[in-house]
């Protein structure tokens, strides 16, 4: 049987490998010592006395011993506090020397600048931010108004809250809500800018408001008078003036001239009357930029929020019980007469045998119902007298009316109705309900 060569092989391998000197020796490596132990603490801990005994009980008493010290062979971090910088102070003026600041003119007297001021507006000497602000807001106005982002747009708000003849004619909700569509006009000089079908303000260059003149066909060569439109979007003619036959355009050069923040047009969709164009028109004496706030997105806003406050009125006039089976048409009869009022806590609606001068349809809170009672009471000197009292009957909750028939019939009311908290109710008057049954019955 021949012999395998494998066994060969192995042991010629061992032999080679016992021939061959051993590997040199290697260092141990060096441990780096860390900066967040206490090597001191920890070689106290570790020498500590009972640690190495036998005794179960010495052990257990050395062992929490330990693990109560062990925690303290780790060093704290220091918190180290920032810096605080001295301020330099401030260098003197050489002797001799005067610090030149820029003068201001003297505004003490002026009282256009007061009444500005007084109304928020801005003042005629601002500082450079103010500068800064309307390039800024110019900027965003170049833009389309989808193509501003919501910090831009809020920024627009901010600036027209600014403006008084716009706070005084919209609530902090609507200008917002026209915010978001204003848009900027670039104008040179001498066109003419017709504001009638929208509000304008001027931010930068001056206009003219473009007056008539009219003439008596008697006395042609002495104009019987003239008008001089105010800086507000209400520009209207005089009566008088209206019936002249012959009239001829004129920009007369000592009329007010309309410069930075004046304002005209109207917040009104109007019709586009001759006369009224040309009330409602200005004349750039250079080159401007005008902020326009079209009267379209006004109206389009109030016939919103008109049909936003019907819907909530029919909503709650159809929750009534009385008035479920009413049909749609004569519901909205209802809306176009109601008004919204609210009353405190404790206030008394209507007093025991008087007549209501409303029909109220609570939409918050709750009012509670008293009956007078008259009563007997027989006190110590044994004379029964006659006491009225009020006893409490019931409420009337949310959603739910009354006085209908005390106003229709003109019945005195059996209960008094007080608030028990504070209650908002949708209100039609005696006056408005029976000048709407005039009006139908003719």
């Amino acid at each position: 049987m021949p012999k395998s060569p494998l066994p060969e092989a192995i042991l010629s391998r061992m032999v080679a490998i016992s021939n061959l000197p051993p590997p040199p020796p290697r260092s141990i490596p060096s441990l780096k010592m860390s900066k967040l132990i206490d090597y001191g603490q920890l070689n106290a801990l570790c020498h500590r006395r009972g640690l190495h005994q036998r005794n179960l009980r010495n052990i257990l008493s050395a062992h929490n011993m330990f693990i109560k010290e062990y925690p303290k062979i780790f060093l704290k971090k220091k918190t180290k506090l920032p810096k605080l910088f001295e301020e330099e102070g401030k260098r003197k003026p050489a002797e001799g020397t005067e610090e030149s600041q820029p003068q201001q003119p003297d505004d003490s007297h002026n009282v256009a600048i007061h009444v500005k001021k007084e109304h928020g507006g801005l003042t005629l000497y601002g500082p450079k931010k103010s500068e800064e602000q309307l390039t800024e807001f110019l900027a965003i106005l170049k833009k389309l108004p989808i193509h501003r982002t919501p910090s831009e747009h809020n920024a627009v708000w901010k600036m027209l809250k600014k403006i008084p003849d716009l706070t005084s004619q919209l609530i902090d909700e609507h200008l917002k809500i026209l915010s978001k569509s204003v848009i900027s006009e670039t104008w040179i000089k001498g066109s003419t800018v017709v504001g009638n079908d929208g509000f304008y303000v001027i931010l930068k260059g001056v206009a003219r408001p473009r007056t008539q003149m009219y003439k008596n066909l008697i006395e042609e060569n002495e104009p019987t008078a003239s008008f001089i439109p105010q800086n507000f979007h209400s520009f209207a003619f005089s009566e008088e003036l209206r019936d002249s036959v012959v009239s001829a355009m004129h920009i007369p050069s000592c009329d007010p001239v309309l410069g930075q923040w004046s304002t005209f047009g109207t917040l009104e969709v109007t019709a586009k009357i001759e006369s009224e164009t040309k009330a409602y028109s200005v004349v750039t004496e250079e080159d401007c930029e005008i902020l326009k706030i079209p009267a379209k997105n006004c109206a389009k806003l109030k016939s919103e929020k008109t049909k936003l406050e019907n819907k909530r009125k029919v909503k709650l006039i159809l929750k009534c019980p009385y008035y479920k089976e009413w049909p749609t048409l004569s519901i909205y009869e209802l809306v176009a007469l109601i008004k919204w009022k609210t009353f405190p806590p404790g206030h008394v609606i209507v007093e025991s045998g008087n007549i209501i001068s409303f029909v109220a349809y609570i939409n918050s809170g709750y009012c509670k119902i008293y009956r007078n009672i008259v009563g007997l009471s027989k006190p110590q000197s044994k004379k029964v007298k006659k006491v009225q009292k009020l006893v409490y009957m019931g409420t009337l909750q949310e959603k739910e009316s009354f006085g209908e028939i005390s106003v229709l019939l003109q019945v005195p009311f059996t209960c008094t109705v007080v608030t028990g908290n504070g209650v908002e109710m949708a209100i039609i008057e005696d006056k408005d309900l029976f000048d709407r049954v005039e009006c139908l019955t003719c």
